[in-house]
């Protein structure tokens, strides 16, 4: 059986002067090789008010976001590498790719922090630039 942990997750996004923080409630499973999944439902309901699970799958060197339900995408971030990925809701579809400079993946166990630094290019066209933290914490 997985070693599942339940979370509070604290995730901080900034994008130029834009900065969002979000507190969820999630839950970490510890896979093999030092993989670890961390998963939660997206706080705010989709376009037409339906549920997104996110997973966050961390190695020791790339950091991979899945998001199913009301909106379907996939990102990947590797430091120094372009990588590609998509985005589906109701209303879009398009493919994008992410352009990591930066990620550290600081982690005691399920517990810490992942911090990554990113362009984002929808269409081929640089889209924006993003300043990520993800910070795992027990539930206490």
């Amino acid at each position: 059986m997985p070693d599942k942990k339940e979370v509070r997750i604290v995730l901080t996004s900034t994008q130029g002067e834009d900065k969002s923080v979000q507190e969820i409630r999630g839950e970490v499973v510890a896979g093999g090789e030092g993989i670890l999944y961390v998963k939660y439902e997206e706080p705010d309901k989709g376009p037409t008010g339906g549920i997104t699970r996110t997973m966050i799958k961390i190695s020791s060197n790339e950091l991979k976001i899945m998001r199913h339900g009301e909106v379907e995408s996939q990102q990947a971030f590797k430091a120094g590498q372009r990588l590609p990925g998509f985005y589906h809701s109701p209303f879009t579809k398009f493919n994008l790719s992410t352009d990591t400079s930066r990620l550290e993946i600081n982690l005691e166990g399920a517990f810490g922090t992942v911090f990554w630094e990113y362009d984002l290019y929808a269409y081929e066209e640089l889209s924006g630039h993003f300043v990520i933290s993800l910070n795992i914490q027990e539930e206490v």
